[in-house]
């Protein structure tokens, strides 16, 4: 498997000097190209798990390998989206988008070339010099989008993107997400609280259960893209995960 992780647990020592365990012997095995959604409770470790596939902690005890390497730090391979966007005010949306190629020391008008194609990509190329207090919560999304797939990771995590956005935004970015993962076929680990969320963006949903984290059932989504969440296919599935999520 391209992503491989087994028997992960992670515990953190709190001030009273107590443990607690967030991830228990957490197993998961994701496909190349993959989309994957983990859905579960407020404090199941969604996030956690997310945090130790890129690098930015690692287990307690367990094992993370993607493509046979062991998971010990980040990597620009492997990009997280937040949902407070992460952009520089002081920089206008094509400054930002070159954020990370200036890591890769590329040369400006290289640079240039690949930040506007990817906000091309996402459909901003009218606000390219306009700063992020003057784009809606939305268009800010998009920009750190395109700044995560300028870079050309392997892989994309993304934590609750969409968590802070009105309903009609957060549809149209599942859209966005979902024509980009068409075009660009990269490896997404999406955690969301929301069902049809994840029916509509999934190749697989691992649902959690609570505090301790484990992997309580991984259920397919083998659903024609794009999905229509008014079929009768779609309603099957979305009840389906409701049930598992609410099962005790």
């Amino acid at each position: 498997m391209y992503i491989s992780i087994e028997k992960v647990s992670k515990a953190f020592t709190l001030k009273d000097k107590s443990t607690l365990t967030v991830l228990d012997k957490v197993d998961l095995y994701i496909k190349e190209g993959e989309s994957i959604c983990l859905l579960g409770p407020s404090g199941c470790g969604k996030s956690t798990l997310l945090n130790l596939i890129a690098g930015f902690d690692t287990p307690s005890t367990g094992t993370i390998k993607i493509d046979g390497d062991t998971v010990t730090q980040p990597s620009i391979d492997r990009i997280v989206i937040f949902q407070n966007y992460g952009l520089l005010p002081w920089r206008n949306v094509i400054k930002n988008v070159e954020l990370g190629l200036e890591a890769k020391k590329l040369k400006r008008k290289e640079r240039r070339r690949i930040a506007e194609e990817y906000i091309k990509l996402v459909g901003l190329s009218d606000y390219k010099k306009h700063h992020p207090p003057q784009l809606s919560g939305g268009m800010q999304q998009r920009v750190a989008l395109a700044r995560a797939l300028a870079v050309e990771p392997k892989i994309l995590l993304m934590d609750e993107p969409f968590g802070a956005l009105d309903a009609m935004t957060r549809m149209h970015m599942q859209d966005e997400i979902e024509r980009i993962w068409q075009e660009k076929k990269k490896t997404i680990i999406f955690v969301t609280h929301d069902i049809e969320e994840a029916v509509f963006l999934a190749d697989r949903i691992v649902i959690m259960t609570p505090s301790p984290g484990r992997v309580k059932t991984i259920i397919e989504v083998p659903l024609p893209r794009k999905r229509d969440k008014t079929s009768l296919d779609f309603l099957k599935i979305k009840d389906k995960v409701f049930t598992e999520f609410n099962l005790k």
